[in-house]
């Protein structure tokens, strides 16, 4: 039998030992055994994950009492879309917002409507096809990864969504590749810190967790806006 050659077994506990170090910077998902009953049981970083709404809601979406209560329109306004740039829709839904960048991003533009519910896409694609929009492009992702190209978006944003991924660290691990250096992380979250917002308190999130929860990825954060009357916008910027 041949022996080892030193050369060689110093890069293999390299490679052992980088594996190792990787894993450990992954935050761990705890199981709780008292919960709340709108969350799904599981604890990251001090947050339990909220329980995902399905395409049966979907007409809550869409609900005509929305731009009172949320403001959607101030939120796309202050998003700063320009005409060529690409979005990303993340948990897209029904396509509300999807298609309402897409009048600001323009014929030369493009959204991607994102969801991992093949449902919620036959809507989206639905809508387009009654309102003739070829801008709003219906995208199937997975739990853990948008599917989007690499380096091709200009802004990714998440309405009332991140709070319910069940693999957060592993999704934003395969979204931020896809932004371009500069592009823009938004997160519209309904705000923790204020009682009187009538959501449940597993699916709001406090500023402080959100940039907890992103300071392991290579994201600046930029600023919160707090314009609209019940959730914040949190920006962040990709190195």
């Amino acid at each position: 039998m041949k022996k080892l050659v030193p050369s060689l077994i110093v890069p293999c506990f390299l490679v052992f030992g980088l594996a190792l170090a990787a894993q450990s910077s992954h935050p761990p998902y705890v199981k709780m055994s008292d919960h709340d009953p709108d969350g799904i049981g599981v604890s990251y970083l001090g947050r339990e994950i909220a329980q995902v709404m399905g395409h049966e809601a979907a007409d809550w979406l869409d609900r005509p009492e929305r731009e009172a209560e949320e403001a959607p329109s101030m939120l796309v306004k202050s998003l700063k879309l320009q005409p060529g740039m690409t979005v990303a829709d993340i948990g897209a839904g029904s396509g509300y917002l999807s298609f309402m960048m897409a009048k600001y991003v323009g014929s030369n533009g493009k959204v991607y409507a994102e969801d991992i519910q093949p449902e919620m896409l036959d809507i989206v694609k639905q809508k387009a096809k009654e309102a003739g929009v070829k801008t709003v492009i219906p995208w199937l992702g997975t739990t853990i990864d948008p599917k989007l190209p690499a380096k091709s978006v200009d802004l990714m944003i998440m309405v009332d969504v991140y709070h319910e991924f069940d693999k957060p660290y592993e999704m934003i691990s395969n979204m931020v590749p896809a932004l371009k250096k500069g592009g823009r992380l938004v997160f519209v979250e309904y705000r923790k810190e204020d009682p009187s917002v009538p959501i449940k308190e597993v699916h709001k999130m406090s500023v402080a967790q959100v940039r907890k929860e992103m300071a392991i990825f290579p994201l600046d954060y930029r600023e919160t806006s707090e314009v609209l009357p019940r959730q914040h916008i949190i920006v962040f910027v990709r190195r």
